[in-house]
């Protein structure tokens, strides 16, 4: 979250009191839901990663089939640029496929440059562009 509001404060919330403790009991409800799944990466007992999966329904919205959607990838900075992204999402890849779902979506801040190669380099293709504007 203040990740996303460093790179764009107008469009993204801004982190308010403890978000890192909203976010975490968010996605501690996320785990027992069927269409959603929370994977951990862990060095040593330690949380150094996690991605945040599920599958969205039918959009004629988004005119679009049902389809898998990344929607948060985390890696702790001291860890990065060793495979654990890579793996996370690989792992988010292979859950959407077990679920039946042929194909796998997700959104990236557009100054996020390091993780837009990253998903390119695991097959991604850009798509669609969100445009805001204030009014």
């Amino acid at each position: 979250m203040r990740v996303h509001h460093e790179f764009d404060q107008r469009r993204f919330v801004a982190p308010v009191g403890n978000p890192e403790a909203g976010y975490a009991h968010f996605l501690g409800t996320q785990i027992d839901v069927d269409n959603a799944t929370v994977l951990v990466a862990d060095r040593a007992g330690a949380v150094v990663g996690y991605a945040y999966a599920g599958i969205e329904p039918f959009s004629w919205k988004e005119l679009r089939d049902a389809a898998g959607f990344v929607y948060d990838i985390v890696v702790d900075e001291a860890e990065r640029r060793g495979g654990i992204a890579g793996a996370l999402m690989e792992a988010a890849i292979a859950w959407v496929r077990e679920q039946g779902v042929a194909s796998v979506m997700l959104w990236t801040a557009a100054p996020n440059e390091g993780a837009q190669r990253l998903f390119e380099r695991l097959g991604f293709r850009r798509t669609m562009i969100e445009m805001t504007r204030d009014v």
